[in-house]
């Protein structure tokens, strides 16, 4: 299978098996570092630009052994992104992750991103941790490097279970574990609050040492408006409905719309916050190059 294939596994049989995300991720990931043409902005164990002496808490499989042999002495490959940094990556399975196009729902979606950016970060042996909320649930994965703790990843990324509404900022800060330290934080949701639960629980996430990063997920009709001539939508959270000429409420929406991302865009930013709309129909690669432009700001 070709590595740019990985489309034609975006399944939700594929998706939902430890083994299929686990393909789908190293697809993605082997494709797009095959493609950077210096290979050092991808981490440790690749290009490395001086060696420096083995400090205590340092990850054992950057000992360069040859290194040890001739010296007597334990040197560390010092790559270009020297030190260890914390992935933290937050989903938010409220029901509106539920909302599906081409069969793939957002959480299905979700799936796939977490475990490639996931598997990214693996490789370049940093820790990486995965925290799920909503209303009634909440699953936390606190942060290690080891292969088992990625296997475990993927395990919980399928077993992922969307109810409910998010929960209120005072609720759902105190839910998701915070040290103080150097972290780069993945919080994946499609924004859609009642009032400003999300808003506010975003800004609670930001530190002096951290970098917060939202991914607002997107369906491409969701963005574009591209529906039937009367369609009846349903909001997954409260199960109010009501029909909609698309054509008569296609302007207005795609106005509403922009202005409502620009506006969390604005806020976010002020509060030092990145936000970027993530469409299900983007490639993923994208995803790749946006989590090595912020992993280096951090790094």
């Amino acid at each position: 299978m070709a590595k740019q294939d990985y489309q034609d596994l975006l399944k939700p049989e594929v998706i939902n098996t430890v083994e299929g995300l686990s393909l789908i991720s190293r697809i993605v990931v082997e494709g797009f570092t095959a493609g950077l043409n210096r290979s050092a902005s991808v981490g440790p164990g690749m290009e490395f630009s001086q060696y420096r002496g083995y400090e205590p808490g340092d990850d054992l499989r950057l000992l360069d052994w040859k290194m040890l042999a001739r010296s007597g002495r334990y040197y560390i490959k010092q790559s270009e992104i020297e030190s260890q940094v914390t992935i933290k990556f937050i989903v938010d399975t409220s029901a509106s992750m539920l909302h599906k196009e081409t069969k793939l729902s957002k959480v299905d979606f979700v799936r796939v991103l977490v475990a490639t950016l996931a598997y990214l970060a693996h490789k370049q042996g940093d820790a990486v941790g995965l925290f799920a909320l909503n209303e009634k649930d909440a699953i936390s994965i606190y942060p290690k490097a080891d292969k088992k703790h990625y296997n475990r990843l993927l395990l919980e990324l399928i077993k992922l279970s969307n109810t409910g509404k998010w929960p209120a900022a005072h609720i759902s800060n105190k839910r998701i574990p915070n040290r103080g330290g150097k972290e780069l934080i993945f919080f994946l949701t499609d924004m859609y609050e009642t009032g400003d639960e999300i808003s506010k629980f975003i800004k609670g996430l930001k530190s002096a040492k951290n970098e917060v990063v939202v991914l607002q997920i997107m369906g491409a009709a969701e963005m574009d408006f591209n529906y039937g001539t009367n369609i009846t939508f349903e909001d997954w959270e409260t199960g109010a409905r009501i029909k909609v000429d698309t054509q008569q409420a296609k302007t207005e929406y795609l106005n509403a719309l922009e202005n409502r991302l620009k506006s969390i865009k604005e806020e976010l930013l002020s509060n030092g916050i990145d936000h970027h709309v993530f469409r299900m129909d983007a490639p993923l690669g994208e995803a790749l190059k946006l989590f090595l432009k912020q992993r280096k700001r951090i790094g």
